[in-house]
C-alpha cells in the first residue's frame, strides 16, 4: 500500500501529532508499505526528524506565512493553525497527490474537516481521520480517537453511519519498544522507591511550565540524592532556560533533546510528571505512576478521565505559579504512597499493541 500522511507540527500545535504519525508509519514500513508525508512548513516543523527516519517528505509552504491567522468558521479555536484558507491547503495537497497513488490518505489535524477531506476524496482510495475533539464532522473510512473517556457515540452525528470507528487507548498509537519493556517496567515497580523522576512536558512546552516544575522541585523536601530526567524538544523555546535551571537543581539533574530511548527512561523512572496528551499511554503502558500537567484545551478530557479512574493525580498549573514548592510537596506526598495502585490501574489502560491493531484494520479493508 501507498500511505500518506497529512499532518503538521509547529511551535503553536506541538509535535504530538506527527510523532504519533510517525509511530504508525513505522509499523506500515516494517511490514512493507510506502508512507509519505505532506507538512506545512512551519516553524517547529519536524521535517528533519521524519527525512532522518527515511520517510519521504514533500512541503506546503505559503507565502503569507507571517499573516494574520486564517478564521474562516472552522470551530476557529484550530482554524489559523493552517495558515492558509483550507481550499488552498486542499489545492496543494491535491497536486502532491496526483503522482502519489494513495491507497490510504491519513489525516491528523485538527483544522481540517469534512469539506477538506471532500476535496481529496477522489484522489485517494479512502480516507483515515486521527481526532481526539470530536467537534466537527469528517468524511473517512475510519476513524481513530485514541482517548480515554471517549465513546464511539461521540462521534454519531459527525462521520458517515459506515464509517469503522476504532476508540479508545487500546488503539494507542505506540511505538513497539513500549510493549517489550512492559513486563520489565511492572516488575519493578512491585516494591516501589522514588529515586528518579521524569519530567516530559511534551516536544515544545511554550510557556515554560517544565522550568516552573523545576523551581518548584528546588523548593520541596525530596532527597538530594534523588535524580532529575528532562526530555525537551530541540524546538522548545525555553530549552536553554530549562538547562540553566537545571543546573542550579540541589538533585543530580540532566536535561536531554529529542531523545530516542524515552521508553527505557520510563521504564527505569519511580514517577514521571508529565503533560496529559499523547505520552500518558506510553506512561500507562509501563505502569508509570503520574502526574498529569494540562497544557492545551485539547489534554483536559484525558486528564479528568485518568484522575477519574484513578490512574493518575493532577498538578494544576496556575495554583503552583502561586505556591510553588508547597503545593508539589502535597501533590508528591498524595501520590507516592499510592504508587502501587497507581501503577495497576494504569496498566489496564493500554498494553502498548494498539498500533499493530489499526494496521490490521488498514490492511483487511483493501
Amino acid at each position: 500500500m501507498n500511505v500518506v500522511f497529512r499532518v503538521d507540527a509547529s511551535i503553536q500545535m506541538g509535535t504530538g501529532h506527527v510523532m504519533r504519525c510517525l509511530t504508525l508509519a513505522e509499523e506500515l514500513r516494517r511490514l512493507g508499505h510506502r508512507c509519505i508525508f505532506i507538512c506545512r512548513h512551519h516553524l517547529g516543523h519536524l521535517g528533519e526528524l521524519i527525512a532522518r527516519k527515511g520517510f519521504e517528505l514533500h512541503f506546503l509552504v505559503s507565502a503569507d506565512y507571517e499573516k494574520s491567522p486564517v478564521t474562516d468558521g472552522i470551530k476557529s479555536l484550530y482554524a489559523d493553525w493552517l495558515v492558509v484558507p483550507w481550499q488552498q491547503d486542499a489545492r496543494q495537497t491535491l497536486e502532491l497527490l496526483a503522482s502519489l497513488s494513495a491507497d490510504w490518505l491519513v489525516v491528523d489535524h485538527y483544522a481540517l474537516d469534512v469539506r477538506w477531506e471532500r476535496e481529496l476524496a477522489a484522489a485517494v482510495g479512502r480516507i483515515m481521520v486521527i481526532d481526539d475533539l470530536a467537534n466537527r464532522n469528517h468524511e473517512c473510512t475510519l476513524l481513530l480517537d485514541q482517548n480515554l473517556g471517549r465513546a464511539g457515540s461521540d462521534y454519531n452525528d459527525l462521520v458517515p453511519k459506515d464509517c469503522l470507528r476504532l476508540i479508545g487507548p487500546k488503539y494507542a498509537l505506540l511505538r513497539p519498544e513500549f510493549a517489550e519493556l512492559r513486563e520489565r517496567s511492572l516488575k519493578r515497580r512491585e516494591n516501589p522507591e522514588l529515586k528518579r523522576i521524569l519530567i516530559s512536558l511534551g516536544g515544545v512546552d511554550r510557556t515554560n511550565v517544565t522550568g516552573q516544575i523545576l523551581k518548584a522541585l528546588e523548593e520541596t523536601r525530596l532527597p538530594k540524592e534523588t535524580q532529575i530526567d528532562v526530555i525537551m524538544g530541540a524546538t522548545a523555546p525555553y530549552l536553554n532556560e530549562v538547562r540553566q535551571k537545571a543546573t542550579e537543581l540541589p538533585f543530580k539533574s540532566k536535561v536531554s533533546v529529542n531523545v530516542s530511548d524515552i521508553g527505557e527512561r520510563m521504564c527505569m523512572a519511580d514517577l514521571a510528571i508529565g503533560a496529559a496528551g499523547s505520552t500518558s499511554w506510553e506512561r500507562c503502558c509501563l505502569g508509570l505512576p503520574s502526574i498529569l500537567v494540562v497544557l492545551a484545551d485539547n489534554q483536559k478530557m484525558v486528564n479528568q478521565s485518568l484522575i477519574e479512574k484513578g490512574v493518575a493525580v493532577g498538578l494544576d498549573v496556575e495554583v503552583l505559579k502561586e505556591v510553588g514548592g508547597v503545593l508539589l510537596d502535597h501533590v508528591l506526598a498524595q501520590v507516592w504512597p499510592q504508587a502501587r495502585e497507581l501503577t495497576e490501574k494504569a496498566a489496564v489502560v493500554t498494553d502498548g499493541f494498539g498500533c499493530s491493531r489499526l494496521v490490521g484494520y488498514l490492511m483487511r479493508a483493501e
